[in-house]
């Protein structure tokens, strides 16, 4: 008995406990734009060749680009406006 209750609260703890910690982190506001709008403006920069990673946080929507001569940027936009920081 104590070998059932042992082995699910093992279970609890790695299934469930994962969405318990999903609920701690930050989502975009509802008046969000759509992420697609902000890569769409990336991909009008000049030089442009690639997204290499998309991130939100709560500074914003965080995008890392590669232009045509391999250089990184790391750009982080607001939300709400779709301006860079």
């Amino acid at each position: 008995m104590r070998a059932v209750v042992l082995a699910s609260g093992i279970a609890f703890f790695l299934f469930g406990g994962s969405a318990f910690a999903a609920d701690d982190q930050a989502v975009p506001p509802q008046n969000a734009i759509k992420l697609s709008d902000i890569v769409a403006k990336v991909e009008k920069r000049n030089d442009f060749r690639y997204v290499k990673e998309l991130d939100w946080s709560r500074d914003g929507y965080t995008v890392t680009y590669y232009t045509i001569d391999k250089a990184k940027v790391e750009i982080t936009y607001d939300p709400v406006t779709g301006e860079p920081k």
